[in-house]
């Protein structure tokens, strides 16, 4: 149980951690910063990073980056699986995280601003809430179906999240990882602490 929640957040920083790299290979490293190009290389970099998390995933009995895959799971394993999912996995996932991007802002500052909210509050939540309702019904539709070939499970679980994070990325930033937006939550309401204070 205590590997399984340190390999959760392990595995929480990082993805966390896989995107912001992905931003400096594509934007710093190969220059590429117009429209199509950019988004073919992030389509590409992330399929490619999916394909490691989905191993490593495979690799560590479960552990996971996203506290939806968990959550799903959570209602089939009875009452006192359901508490530690919801009170400890999912808030170690968080965790990691938030360490994630407290250590990106500080490494990386000029990647470590997260995604930017390009409409209104409520036409972002309810993007991003759509955005996560379609992954999720992918995720268990691939579990329902359960193809044998782990690399067609996991291709398909990549081009859908690379498509659905390309149509939200313009409004939200595509990001459909609670864990994950939390975290930058946390981060960016310390940040407006510190400077009311100062």
């Amino acid at each position: 149980m205590a590997g399984l929640i340190l390999l959760d957040m392990a595995l929480s920083f990082l993805w966390v951690w896989a995107g912001a790299l992905s931003k400096l290979l594509i934007y710093d490293y190969l220059g590429v910063h117009h429209y199509p190009d950019a988004d073919v290389l992030k389509i590409v970099v992330g399929v490619t990073y999916m394909f490691f998390f989905a191993w490593l995933t495979d690799h560590t009995g479960g552990a996971s980056y996203n506290p939806l895959t968990v959550f799903s799971s959570a209602f089939s394993s009875g009452v006192k699986g359901f508490f530690f999912v919801v009170f400890v996995r999912i808030p170690s996932q968080v965790l990691g995280s938030i360490i994630g991007v407290m250590l990106i802002k500080r490494v990386c500052p000029k990647v470590g601003h997260g995604p930017r909210l390009n409409v209104g509050m409520h036409h972002g939540a309810l993007t991003e809430g759509l955005l996560t309702f379609f992954i999720v019904l992918v995720s268990l539709g691939l579990k329902k179906k359960d193809p044998k070939s782990f690399f067609m499970k996991t291709w398909i679980s990549s081009v859908c999240k690379g498509a659905l994070h390309i149509l939200g990325s313009d409004l939200t930033g595509g990001i459909m990882n609670p864990a994950s937006v939390s975290a930058i939550y946390v981060i960016f309401k310390s940040i407006m602490l510190v400077n009311l204070r100062s």
